[in-house]
């Protein structure tokens, strides 16, 4: 099998995972809730607050891979620095809109994890720390999927629903309008040669089969702590 054809089959492998997470996503009891406009402002609140604490974590994760990633890599390890530079402050647009919606800033900055956060930040940093984790270009396609594929969406429910201008729902919308770029980036950097690494593309798989799992239990779990 050549490249283009180990990159094709592996994204058709991306894709069906990526169809499944969303089918369980909207089935989420408050994501659910959000899409047919039953959520409270406090519930927006609630997942402001908990989805704050793992994009904190984000760009660590990414910079923890970096260091894990030898000389034999280093392509990837530049896209992976870009990747952690462009996420890193992300956390702002967060800031912002958890307070103009009445949230108090240092709640959210002293914020805890969900059981679920935990759960998947603990899984990111155990990949994260292995030799040369390409694998986890899996958990990126399912977190950046999520801008690309349902952001916008539930930005729209939320500004529909509950009355919301866009400065209130800014982190969803910037994801909704530049997570394609980000996904088109990894679609380039999977045809590159790196799955000529033994079983490199099921691990890929795995990965972003276990990300997608933890983060639907981080949203089943929001305000549990």
């Amino acid at each position: 099998m050549n490249e283009n054809d180990k990159t094709a089959r592996l994204i058709r492998e991306l894709t069906k995972t990526w169809a499944d997470f969303e089918g369980r996503l909207v089935q989420v009891p408050m994501i659910s809730r959000a899409l047919r406009g039953a959520l409270r402002l406090e519930d927006y609140r609630t997942i402001l607050c908990d989805h704050y604490q793992q994009v904190i974590e984000g760009a660590c994760w990414i910079a923890r891979a970096v260091s894990s990633i030898d000389r034999g890599h280093l392509e990837l390890r530049s896209s992976f620095l870009s990747h952690a530079k462009t996420e890193h402050l992300d956390y702002r647009m967060l800031e912002r809109d958890y307070q103009s919606v009445g949230g108090d800033l240092a709640t959210l900055r002293g914020g805890r994890k969900n059981i679920g956060s935990n759960a998947l930040s603990a899984w990111m940093y155990h990949r994260a720390s292995q030799p040369n984790p390409l694998d986890l270009l899996g958990a990126m396609f399912m977190i950046e999927g999520l801008g690309k594929h349902f952001a916008g969406i539930f930005a729209e429910s939320l500004q529909k629903h509950l009355g919301l201008r866009e400065d209130q729902v800014s982190f969803y919308l910037y994801h909704a309008q530049h997570d394609e770029d980000h996904l088109a980036e990894l679609a380039e950097t999977l045809g590159s040669g790196i799955l000529d690494t033994d079983g490199l593309a099921e691990r890929i798989l795995e990965t972003a089969r276990v990300t997608g799992r933890l983060y639907l239990l981080q949203l089943e779990e929001l305000g549990n702590y």
